[in-house]
Formats: C-alpha cells, sequence, structure tokens
C-alpha cells in the first residue's frame, strides 16, 4: 500500500499533501492495472495474489464465465463438468490457494475396477489408503506380486525427492520408464495404460516420466476429488475472492502491444503490466506467432449419460471406483458414476455416468453414443438401453501434450511489462495452473 494511504488515509492522502505542498505526490506504484488476459485457474490465481499484496487487477475473459476449461453446466438438473476432472487434494498449490471445506470435497475410493473382456471385472486398491486391502491387492490377478512390490518401492522413491527435484531428472517416456522400472507387460497393459492414459489423455504413454512421477505421487498420498456442486466450484471460489469489477466477461481482446491491451469492441486499456492467461493457440494469436499445430494437444470425448437410479447394474453401485477398460481400441476408456461420490451432481433418483473417450478427431454424438450404449450393455446388461444421453464434450485442444522434449521449464517471462502463465508454460495440470500464476504474480510484485 502506498505510503500516503498509511498515513492520512485511502481518500485524502493525495489531495491533502498536494494542498500543503503545491504539487500532487505520485504514488509509488502504478495506478493502472495489471491486465490478464483469461480467467481461467492461472488468470484467477495470479489476480488473488495480486489483490493480496495491494495491486489493482483487471482480468478480460473472452468467454461469459470464469474458469476456461474448469467450468460446470447446469443440464436438466444434472451437473456437466466439461469434460471428466478431478482435483488430486495432494496438489501442494491447491492445498496453498483453495479452501477445500468450503468446497466441500467428495472423494473417490484410491483404485480401480478394470474390465478386462473375457475376465470380468479386478479390483486393485491402494493398500496405502486402505490398509484392510493389503491381503486382496497382493493376490489380485492385475499384475504380479513383483509388480506389487515396485509401486511401494516407486511410491518411496517419487516421496523421497522434493518437487523441483523430480522435474528436473532426466526424462523418458512413461512407457520407457515403466519398463525400466521392471513392470511387466500385464501390468502396463492391465493398469497403468487405461488408469495413466486416462490422466495424460493418450494411451501410448509417451508423456514424461517426470510428470508421471509427479502424478503416481499425488494420486497415491492424496484423494481424487470432486467438489459437491462441481468442479467450477474451484474457479467461482477464487473469483468471489476477487473485487466484483475485477473481471469483465465477454470481452476478447484482439492485440497486445506494449503495456496496452487492444479489445474487439477497438477500445485499448492502459496496463502497469500484461498477463496472458490464455491457452497455447490464443497466446500466439495474441503475440503474433503461428499457431501451434493439433499436435501440440492431448484430445479427449467425454459423454455423460443420465440412468434411473434403480437400474444401475449391480458392479456400479456405490464402489466410488474409477472404472477403466483395458481394450482401448473401444469407445469406452474410462467411466466413473459420479454420483457415487458426489451425489448433488444429479437431481434425486438418477445417476451421473461420465465415459471418456480418446482419440477421436471428430465426433457424431449419435453415432459416439449409440457406440457407448452398444458396449456397455456387453458389459452391464439390457439396463443400458434406458440410458438417456444428456450433452457430449468434444475437446481437442484439452491437454498440451507434455512428451520428454517438452519437459523444461517454461519462460514466464516474454518481454518487459509482458508474462504468461498457464499449464501450457509448465506441465498440464491445474497444480501447474496454478503454480505458474502464483510465480507470475511474485515476479510482478517484486
Amino acid at each position: 500500500m502506498p505510503v500516503y494511504h498509511f498515513i492520512y488515509g485511502y481518500c485524502l492522502g493525495t489531495t491533502f499533501l498536494s494542498c500543503i505542498f503545491g504539487r500532487l505526490i505520485k504514488p509509488t506504484m502504478s495506478s493502472q492495472p495489471v491486465v490478464i488476459v483469461g480467467a481461467g485457474l492461472a488468470g484467477l490465481t495470479c489476480a488473488v495474489y495480486l489483490q493480496q499484496t495491494g495491486r489493482e487487477v483487471l482480468l478480460l475473459e473472452a468467454s461469459d464465465g470464469v474458469g476456461g476449461r474448469v467450468r460446470t453446466d447446469l443440464v436438466d438438473g444434472f451437473r456437466l463438468d466439461r469434460g471428466f476432472q478431478i482435483l488430486l487434494t495432494a496438489y501442494p498449490e491447491a492445498q496453498r490457494l483453495l479452501n477445500y471445506s468450503a468446497l466441500n470435497l467428495q472423494s473417490f475410493r484410491s483404485g480401480a475396477l478394470i474390465h478386462d473382456g473375457p475376465d470380468g471385472w479386478l479390483k486393485l486398491l491402494n493398500p496405502l489408503r486402505e490398509p484392510l486391502s493389503v491381503f486382496q491387492t497382493a493376490f489380485s490377478p492385475v499384475g504380479t506380486l513383483r509388480d506389487k512390490l515396485t509401486i511401494v518401492s516407486m511410491l518411496r522413491q517419487t516421496q523421497a525427492l522434493p518437487l523441483d527435484e523430480l522435474f528436473r531428472q532426466t526424462p523418458t517416456t512413461t512407457l520407457d520408464f515403466l519398463r525400466q522400472e521392471g513392470f511387466s507387460e500385464g501390468m502396463i497393459e492391465r493398469f497403468f495404460r487405461p488408469f495413466f492414459g486416462g490422466v495424460f489423455l493418450e494411451d501410448a504413454l509417451r508423456t514424461s516420466s517426470n510428470f508421471f512421477q509427479f502424478c503416481f505421487r499425488m494420486f497415491y498420498t492424496g484423494d481424487a476429488a470432486l467438489p459437491a456442486l462441481g468442479i467450477g466450484e474451484i474457479p467461482a471460489q477464487l473469483a468471489a475472492r476477487l473485487r466484483p469489477d475485477s473481471v469483465r466477461l465477454n470481452t476478447t481482446v484482439k492485440q497486445v502491444t506494449g503495456s496496452a491491451v487492444t479489445l474487439d469492441s477497438g477500445e485499448t486499456v492502459a496496463a502497469s503490466a500484461v498477463v496472458l492467461a490464455v491457452d497455447a493457440s490464443n497466446a500466439a494469436r495474441l503475440l503474433g506467432r503461428p499457431a501451434p499445430t493439433l499436435d501440440a494437444f492431448n484430445h479427449t470425448t467425454c459423454t455423460y449419460f443420465a440412468m434411473p437410479e434403480d437400474l444401475k447394474p449391480t458392479v456400479q453401485k456405490g464402489h466410488k471406483l474409477l472404472m477403466l477398460n483395458t481394450k482401448r481400441s473401444g469407445a469406452v476408456h474410462n467411466l466413473a458414476v459420479l454420483t457415487d461420490v458426489a451425489p448433488a451432481y444429479a437431481p434425486a433418483g438418477q445417476s451421473l455416468v461420465s465415459v471418456s473417450t480418446q482419440g477421436l478427431d471428430r465426433v457424431d454424438e449419435a453415432t459416439l453414443s449409440a457406440k457407448i450404449r452398444q458396449e456397455l450393455g456387453e458389459w452391464f446388461g439390457a439396463s443400458v438401453g434406458e440410458w438417456r444421453h444428456l450433452r457430449t464434450y468434444h475437446l481437442p485442444q484439452a491437454l498440451p501434450a507434455y512428451g520428454p522434449e517438452q519437459a523444461t521449464a517454461g519462460v514466464l517471462q516474454l518481454a518487459p511489462g509482458l508474462y504468461q502463465c498457464g499449464d501450457q508454460s509448465a506441465y498440464p495440470s491445474l497444480n501447474a495452473a496454478m503454480e505458474t500464476g502464483r510465480r507470475v504474480a511474485e515476479s510482478i510484485k517484486s
């Protein structure tokens, strides 16, 4: 806070001093706001931390709401996240910034229920989270006993390293790392590929081994959770901490020139600093750079179904586990009954089913939903025919690709007074979005 605000009060300070000394004393901090382009998690985080230091901020958001990719739509009484998303409670940046109690987090069980074709359903639980499952896990047909012991060893290894040192290791692909660690092909195909393929949104497991180790540590040491009222409650909580006039929705930025931001409307906004908190495609557009190609992103498609509660198959009832499909050529890759975890996602008497499909460049909703019903009918029986298709979200730029060649620290300051933040400048996760937003705020305030 400027010194004259402290001594003479916010409203009278400069006027009083100018009357005495015959001139206006300038504040020590620019009166122009820090303009943040994009009100996703990275931009909101940056704004919250800047406001805590007394800086004026202005977020310019092209869409009709905050959150970017992290939003929830209300459809016929169902809460539909824009793509299947979870919060890992062990994320250090989330622990630092979010009020978990206010989000009323609802947790999945740690583990997975795996559909393995002729072998039916296999269960793998995390004995560190559920100690009574240790014998069940040890003798589960998902992998060998040696595989389970290797998991424990890998967990100790990842926990021993500080996170920044973990990311400084020389990376390889996740698949190569798993083989180097000694996991059997059966364990890779039955668990690691379907589970982490769903996390990375790519089944080849080309993603950097550093990021795999980070995710593995987060999953095993914390909970995978949903805010009771949808993933969109996370950005809503951050936006609620900002002054009401700090966010302008439906405001598209056309160009960034030096410390000035030009809107599509023709309006120019002067800034003390500019932060690009947008995805890689929009950042390239604003900076006049070539747009990234589609292979710079991992994509996914999420299809939601309403299922009458009285038609829920026995295998789905109350287990709170993510369901994986080892047959990755099908339309169903991962499935979750979200209302088993967070009941408020659906109206009374209904369950909400989320089905994730990877590798689709184009989507015909009717064809895809019919194919999903057909496959799940083989899993659960004829009752699947009673499920009602609610909505399909095709997300061609769901996550930035993050192979070993991308696993380097991103540049956050692009030029004097110009910054960027977001997972595209670090690694693909909510944690990275919040971390880069915080780091940019710290750079500006210093």
